[in-house]
């Protein structure tokens, strides 16, 4: 008796956690497609210099996201917060930021800097004015694995790998 009250229990344990197998992360969030897709393409990196940390870069890489709108070229949408920028915001300051940024140790095409509400916002609703925004092209890559790395001044972030779509 005891063994088929045991099998029953388990049986119904079983049941219970298997009724919502079907669903994942995104089911208890709204999200829009491009949202999601941006979610599972967002890395994000600690800025050093030495062994303190001068802030953070998040980004998402674009052709993902939009595979029909960025097709031929590598795009990112790039946001970066430097921790001593914020304490002594200023706008002609922020400006001045050395930004420098690699893929595959290729220098890029193009770096537009944004404004705070943009086109891509929406993507990760960060939207403040001690962090930059920009997108970043650079040549399209034959690599299947997409090596961005961000410089600023003397600082550094780690190596963001993404791999492209076969």
């Amino acid at each position: 008796m005891k063994y088929i009250v045991s099998i029953l229990s388990l049986f119904a344990f079983f049941t219970l956690f298997t009724a919502c197998a079907d669903k994942n992360a995104f089911d208890k969030f709204n999200m829009q497609e491009d949202q999601e897709l941006s979610a599972a393409n967002l890395q994000s990196s600690k800025i050093k210099m030495l062994q303190n940390i001068d802030g953070i870069v998040t980004t998402i890489y674009l052709n993902k996201v939009y595979p029909k709108v960025f097709t031929n070229d590598e795009y990112f949408y790039v946001y970066l917060y430097l921790k001593d920028k914020k304490e002594m915001f200023d706008p002609k300051k922020l400006d001045d930021i050395e930004l420098t940024m690699r893929l595959n140790s290729k220098l890029p095409i193009k770096i537009k800097k944004l404004e705070a509400n943009n086109r891509f916002s929406h993507l990760t609703l960060v939207r403040n004015e001690w962090t930059l925004y920009y997108l970043v092209a650079f040549k399209q890559e034959s690599e299947n694995k997409l090596n961005l790395v961000l410089e600023t001044d003397q600082s550094h972030s780690d190596v963001l790998v993404y791999q492209k779509d076969e």
